[in-house]
């Protein structure tokens, strides 16, 4: 009748009374029903002393019935269970133990319990702590397991059920890979074990309480007050069915060829530590599944360890790993390179050596002891010993110490680059430059950046039939660049060092040289010092004189070498190669000289703005003829030997208006002390003391050489309104003349498109300009209002 009209726990409580009368007719099997229902309602309700007391009978009609893996469970929940006195817990747990004594019919046989009631699984540590080992290696798993038994049990064993994995490419996963993946401190924590309340009071939604007033509607006096559940249709909604915890759970125990083990354990109530140990075999994944302790036939198993508990075991290759210890390597000072040898699954035995190939622009400096530092596979230092390096003319040979597998070899050499001539250069000359050399690899970044060399070393390695080859990048720590300067006839070279590195270096023994060994030519130094400090990101200039006997000769080629080494050491361990420099000039002695005077009107004392000057220039040949005359701009007459110069007066500054032409062709005959004069008339247009006009010089070819046949779309350009005059003498209007680079070229409307005279620039250093840097006083005019000064 309870259950027709809802009244569900009454209709229980009356069930467990039938089950009472039942139990004293020694009906157990009727029994036990009524009992799993009022265990049910208990437990979905959360009533704790009705659930261990309902617990008490239903044990006891399993145990008439020799249900035995029911009884063994429901004992197991008994023993831990807090709401029974220690005694009581105590019986329940020697219940499990007398039963385990005993002998069964068929010794295979294995009553599986859940694990919850029995002990729980608290953290889980790993030694070592990133979960990683190598193939061979050995890994520590401890546990924390705490057992809610009243007494201490002595178990057979507890073991751990572990799936092996095999991923795709697992087996070239290498030890830093994993370390990266995996945690540092190596303590995996597992949640505290849900309640034995399947549905108790927390998976019940909230209670919506809410004030109730009731008031007269007479006089609005309150007559009743109370408090009201608003969700009272939920919380008195009828319980889903479910199955009993007392219900056999059907606990699938995983058979495994990996299992982990701990032999004769003691479990004591509260904490206990469990530590199993195993040597890692084959390389992948293994996943821990179950976990399950053992106490006869009873096993009791936690089915699944959550969350997620894994550990690698990974199969390395050797490897050979160089690098060096500074940012960046220099060239030309010894620095020190460390090698690294990952020996893996190889042991490395006496007598193994690394073998070297020698680069020809890199040493490897031999000090008088080497040593290698062996760490094991957790970085922790294993031993010293010597390294063993013999050099010979191709190959250094490197003797590697015994080391066993899975262990790292690290050493330290020092590599010498010497600075390549091809890598100094910067900045080349525009004329006779050599040539790179292609033997090395050497790359410029723009900009004041430093020249890099990279030396390829081949490295034969004994646990490997192929080479290994590295590339060390050195910077060459210097830019050089040189130029020529003049004073007169008298010549000079100046080479400009400019140290790009961070390092200061002190420099010493600056020289320079003539590869060409002309007898009659000297390099006098004007500069030189025995030392020479250079900071970084700064230049040092070095100038020497030309000085020759006779005839100049038609070239120079130079070597520049000074001796470095870094200012923040006082020696040097070995004899360094001296930094070089190579360069070449031609036509560098001087062939003319260029002055320009300028002089007031007459009767004036000084130059005025807005008044016409006198600007005279005189072109003076220094030499007699030479082999860089004859060409196609010489030409002879009765054993007189002329050449056409063409003249053209710039003012870039624009301080002067040059009045009338401002450019001619002039003959100019081929003998030493040949002087032309050139009057022009110019204006300075402000007041002050301003710098004379540029007098520039070029060679004039005429149309009929052999090279006008040639139409060089950089040579030559148009002109509407300008013919060419075939008298030498004449002057030539240069009011639209155009220069072009060092090419420039004139032509007429009457032979548009036809080979034309062409102008070619002289070398540096064959025109000397003696007015170079001089000034002229301007004052301002009396009738300006308006003053303007130009300062220089």
């Amino acid at each position: 009748m309870y259950t027709s009209i809802g009244r569900t726990r009454s209709a229980k409580l009356v069930g467990k009374d039938v089950a009472e009368f039942y139990m004293r007719k020694r009906s157990a099997q009727k029994a036990e029903a009524h009992l799993q229902g009022a265990l049910k309602t208990y437990l979905a309700e959360g009533w704790a002393l009705p659930v261990t007391h309902t617990r008490k009978q239903l044990a006891e009609c399993q145990k008439h019935l020799g249900q035995i893996e029911n009884y063994l469970q429901t004992s197991s929940l008994l023993a831990s269970d807090c709401h029974l006195t220690q005694e009581e817990r105590a019986h329940f747990c020697q219940e499990i133990l007398s039963f385990a004594q005993q002998q069964v019919d068929s010794p295979g046989h294995r009553i599986l319990l859940p694990m919850h009631s029995f002990a729980q699984l608290r953290d889980l540590h790993f030694d070592p702590s990133n979960a990683v080992v190598h193939a061979g290696g050995a890994l520590s798993v401890e546990i924390t397991l705490y057992s809610q038994m009243p007494v201490p049990v002595h178990m057979d064993q507890i073991a751990v059920n572990v799936h092996f994995n095999i991923e795709k490419n697992s087996y070239r996963k290498t030890a830093e890979w994993l370390t990266k993946h995996k945690t540092s401190n190596g303590i995996i924590n597992f949640p505290a074990e849900t309640s034995l309340f399947p549905v108790s009071q927390n998976s019940s939604p909230a209670l919506e309480l809410s004030e109730m007033f009731e008031r007269s509607p007479s006089d609005n006096s309150l007559n009743t007050t109370g408090i009201i559940c608003r969700n009272v249709h939920m919380l008195l909604r009828k319980q889903e069915g479910g199955s009993s915890l007392e219900t056999p759970s059907g606990v699938a125990l995983e058979d495994g060829a990996h299992v982990l083990r701990c032999s004769s354990v003691t479990l004591q109530p509260g904490d206990n530590r469990v530590a199993f140990r195993t040597q890692a075999k084959e390389p992948g994944t293994y996943t821990l599944r179950q976990l399950c302790a053992s106490l006869g036939p009873v096993w009791f198993v936690l089915p699944h360890i959550y969350p997620i508990v894994q550990y690698d075991v990974y199969s390395q290759e050797p490897q050979l790993h160089v690098e060096p210890l500074a940012d960046s390597l220099l060239a030309g000072i010894p620095q020190k390179v460390k090698f690294t040898v990952t020996t893996g699954h190889y042991t490395v035995k006496n007598g193994d050596s690394l073998q070297l190939s020698n680069v020809e622009a890199m040493l490897i400096l031999c000090q008088t002891e080497n040593r290698a530092t062996i760490f094991s596979n957790s970085r922790e230092e294993s031993s010293v010993a010597s390294l063993r390096i013999q050099a010979s003319d191709k190959v250094t040979s490197i003797g590697l110490p015994a080391a066993p597998a899975y262990h790292v070899i690290e050493f330290e050499l020092e590599v010498l680059s010497l600075p390549s001539t091809s890598a100094a250069m910067g900045e080349r000359g525009t004329q006779g430059t050599p040539e790179i050399h292609r033997k090395q690899k050497d790359r410029q970044r723009t900009g004041h950046c430093m020249v890099t060399t990279d030396h390829k070393v081949s490295i034969d390695c004994p646990w490997s039939i192929y080479s290994t080859v590295i590339a060390l990048t050195f910077s060459v720590p210097f830019r050089t660049t040189h130029s020529l300067l003049s004073s007169g006839t008298r010549k000079y070279v100046q080479v400009c060092v400019q140290n790009l590195s961070e390092l200061d270096f002190q420099l010493s023994d600056s020289s320079l040289m003539d590869v060409g060994n002309a007898a009659d030519l000297q390099l006098a130094p004007l500069n030189a010092r025995c030392q020479q400090h250079i900071h970084s990101k700064q230049s040092v200039f070095f100038v020497w004189e030309i000085q020759w006997t006779r005839e100049p000769p038609p070239a120079l080629h130079c070597q520049f070498s000074v001796g470095f080494s870094p200012a923040s050491e006082e020696r040097l361990s070995i004899s360094l190669k001296p930094y070089t420099y190579e360069f070449q000039m031609e036509n560098f002695f001087t062939l003319y000289t260029v002055k320009a005077e300028i002089s007031p009107a007459v009767g004036a004392e000084y130059c005025r703005t807005g008044s016409l000057c006198s600007l005279e220039v005189s072109i003076t040949r220094l030499a007699n003829l030479l082999e860089v005359d004859k060409d196609e701009a010489l030409t002879e007459s009765d054993e007189y030997f002329s050449t056409k110069l063409m003249y053209e007066v710039v003012d870039n500054s624009s301080n002067w208006a040059v009045c009338g032409k401002s450019c001619g062709v002039v003959s100019m005959p081929v003998a030493a002390q040949a002087t032309h004069r050139v009057h022009m008339e110019v204006m300075p247009l402000f007041a002050g003391y301003l710098p004379l006009p540029d007098v520039r010089l070029f060679k004039y070819l005429p149309h009929h050489s052999a090279h006008s046949s040639q139409l060089d779309a950089d040579s030559w350009i148009e002109n509407d309104s300008l013919s060419v005059d075939k008298h030498p003498d004449d002057q030539l209007d240069c009011s639209s003349v155009r220069s072009r680079g060092s090419v420039a070229s004139v032509a007429s409307s009457e032979h548009k498109g036809l080979p034309m005279p062409r102008l070619q620039a002289l070398p540096a250093g064959q025109v000397f300009n003696s007015s170079m840097g001089m000034q002229v006083l301007v004052i301002p005019s009396q009738d300006d209002h308006v003053l303007e000064v130009s300062v220089t």
